[in-house]
C-alpha cells in the first residue's frame, strides 16, 4: 500500500478560489475542474471567509487578543519565577 500524502493549501491560494467563487462568473464546477479541486471543498472554503469577514473591520481582532494573552502568561510565568528566586534568597 502507497501511503498518499493530503494537499495542503496555502491561505493565498484559498483567499483566490474563494474571491472567485464569490464573484461567481464561473460556477462552482468551473473551478473544481480549474484547481482540481472537489466542490465541497470549495463551498466549505467559501463558508468559512463569509464567516470570518466580518473579522477584518473589528477594533480588537481575536489575533491581537490571542497575542496579548500569550505575552500575558510569558510574563506571568517570569513574575512567578523572579518571586521564588526573590523568596529563596531572603
Amino acid at each position: 500500500m502507497s501511503k498518499t500524502s493530503r494537499r495542503k493549501f496555502t491561505s493565498e491560494f484559498k483567499t483566490k478560489v474563494c474571491l472567485e467563487a464569490i464573484k461567481e462568473q464561473q460556477t462552482i464546477e468551473t473551478l473544481s475542474k480549474k484547481y482540481d479541486i472537489h466542490p465541497t471543498q470549495i463551498n466549505t472554503w467559501k463558508k468559512e471567509f463569509l464567516a470570518k469577514a466580518s473579522l477584518v473591520f473589528e477594533k480588537d481582532a481575536p489575533a491581537d487578543q490571542s497575542e496579548d494573552q500569550a505575552l500575558k502568561e510569558n510574563l506571568y510565568a517570569e513574575i512567578g519565577r523572579l518571586k521564588i528566586a526573590n523568596d529563596f534568597l531572603k
